[in-house]
Formats: C-alpha cells, sequence, structure tokens
C-alpha cells in the first residue's frame, strides 16, 4: 500500500492561499500537447511533469517538451513540498533505457531533461541506471543534449561518479530550500552534502555545467537567500534556478508567503552579480523550465568567456 506522506497522517490540515493574478499557466498549441502526451503515454514512461503536478504542463507539453522522471513513479522519502507518491518501489525496468531514448527522438528534442525518484532502496542509489540511460539517449539521439536533474545519493559513497562519467551535458541537483527548514521540508537529505554533490560534480568534469535551484516562499529569511547563493557559488555552480513553492495539497509543507515577481528579478540581478552564468528567476520558474534555451545560452557564455581569456 502506497502513502502519501506519513508523517502528516492526524495532524491538522494546511489551508492552501489563493494563488494570485502573476500566477497563470499557459498553453499555446494543443496538437502539440496531445501529440507529446500519446507518445509518453505509448512508451510507458513517467514525466515529473505530471507526478509533481507542474503548473508549466501545458506550455512545456505544447512546444513538444518533457522531462522524464525515470526509475518508477515511488519515492523513496517523503519530503514535505513534493507531490510525487510514497512507499516501495517497483523494481526497475530494465528497457526503460531505450525507452527514453525512443521517446526523445520522436519528440525531435534538441535537449532532453533527465529526473529521476529518490531511490534509497538500490544499493547505488540508481546511479548505474541513471548512467545507462544517458549513454542509450546519446547513441540513439547523437545531436540532443542531455540534462539531468539527479538525487543526492545520500550515503552511497561514489555512487554519483557513475552519471558524472556518463558525461551529460548539465549535471542538475536541486538545493530546494534554505538549510535551517531542511529538517521539516527535506528531512531524509542534509543541505551540506546536496552542496558537496555539485562541487564534487564538477570537480570530476569541469566541462559539465553544474546547475541547482531553490524555492521561495517557504518561511526562508532574506539572507538565508543570499548565503545559499554563496554556498553554490562556492561549489563552482553555473546556472541557479528561483521558483515560487506551490503547495500541492493540505498535507503539504505550508506555504508561507507568494513572493511578488519584483523580488525574483531582484534575486536574479544579485545571483548574476554573484558569479552564476544564467538565473532563471520568477515565479513559475522550475528546473526543467525552457531549459533547451537556458543550456544554449550557458554555451554562449561560457564561448564567449574562453574566447576573452584567450585575447588576455
Amino acid at each position: 500500500m502506497i502513502i502519501r506522506h506519513p508523517e502528516k497522517i492526524n495532524k491538522p490540515s494546511n489551508p492552501i492561499k489563493k494563488k494570485p493574478e502573476w500566477i497563470r499557466s499557459k498553453i499555446t498549441n494543443s496538437q502539440n500537447f496531445f501529440l507529446t502526451k500519446s507518445i509518453i503515454k505509448k512508451n510507458n514512461l513517467n514525466t515529473v511533469c505530471q507526478e509533481a503536478n507542474c503548473p508549466n504542463i501545458t506550455e512545456c507539453w505544447s512546444k513538444k517538451h518533457a522531462t522524464f522522471m525515470i526509475m518508477g513513479d515511488t519515492c523513496t522519502r517523503a519530503c514535505g513540498f513534493c507531490d510525487v507518491k510514497t512507499g516501495k518501489p517497483k523494481s526497475l525496468d530494465l528497457l526503460e533505457p531505450i525507452k527514453i531514448a525512443k521517446a526523445t527522438k520522436e519528440l525531435s528534442l534538441k535537449h532532453v531533461v533527465i529526473t529521476s525518484v529518490d531511490r534509497d532502496d538500490l544499493r547505488d542509489g540508481g546511479a548505474e541506471h541513471f548512467s545507462e540511460v544517458i549513454r542509450e539517449t546519446r547513441r540513439l539521439n547523437k545531436n540532443t543534449t542531455i540534462e539531468v536533474l539527479t538525487p543526492d545519493f545520500l550515503r552511497k559513497g561514489n555512487a554519483y561518479k557513475k552519471v558524472v562519467e556518463a558525461n551529460p551535458d548539465v549535471f542538475n541537483h536541486n538545493i530546494e530550500t534554505v538549510p535551517s527548514l531542511y529538517l521539516k521540508v527535506r528531512p531524509g537529505s542534509r543541505y551540506f552534502a546536496s552542496v558537496e554533490l555539485l562541487k564534487s560534480a564538477k570537480k570530476i568534469n569541469n566541462k559539465i555545467f553544474t546547475k541547482s535551484g531553490i524555492m521561495l516562499g517557504l518561511g526562508e529569511e532574506r539572507d538565508e537567500i543570499l548565503q545559499v547563493m554563496d554556498d553554490l557559488i562556492s561549489a563552482e555552480v553555473d546556472f541557479l534556478t528561483i521558483g515560487q513553492y506551490l503547495q500541492p495539497s493540505v498535507k503539504h509543507y505550508p506555504l508561507k508567503r507568494y513572493v511578488h515577481p519584483e523580488e525574483f528579478e531582484e534575486l536574479k540581478t544579485i545571483a548574476k552579480s554573484k558569479g552564476f552564468l544564467i538565473v532563471a528567476s520568477s515565479p513559475l520558474t522550475r528546473s526543467s523550465y525552457h531549459a533547451d534555451e537556458d543550456f544554449s545560452n550557458m554555451k554562449k557564455l561560457r564561448e564567449n568567456q574562453s574566447q576573452c581569456h584567450q585575447l588576455q
């Protein structure tokens, strides 16, 4: 039996605040939306777009963009903010790497984002499976760039190296929130372990772009947000995403406030000044939202930096 967020059972419900006018989903091409949906269904794949109830699903699928979620639809953790179901996962689908590769080809993706549930039940946290998906996707889609959004592989030793050594173009691991909220929001994770993961990935292969994201509205203080930025810069993270936390249900961690778009813009300016190559900051920003465009911009910026260094 699957249990959603067992630590919240028999606790008072957290009322959901009404969304402000600036949070609106978009749809641009309904034909592409249903085509994307049919390809995902035909290949029996999971997407974080569906499982986490992403507010951008209509816009992204209308552009034939989807973020694949591998290793099943059931997570071994119960983070307070996440709508992915928690329980005992099924065995890994050994055909999943080829399914992801084929779906990427059918959607004609120039940039694909692959994420996963946490699989603490597996000896390596699913790192080898992740690497197989990367390799198979690249074999079948030689011109497609690959971005992975990984779990933290906490207490799995050097398992994460398998993912890095598969050579994705972008290695993403979300920090999610500030350290003071981890025990409530991410009880199964550790803040500095996540920072260290990003730092280690860059150390193994400095040609890979590293990326991380944080949600706002959980009760974090401004100086804590700035400290997270500094910690990620010290880990040589290239790309930062900042988005609004949207409470999935009354059983999830309570939303403290909706952050105004002007504050997101201000934080974007600050983050850029601290040294991030790319910063995406808005209420609807998510890890994979406009990831293809952002990757292209990151690549150009790095090339420009390299040219400037050669001229000096």
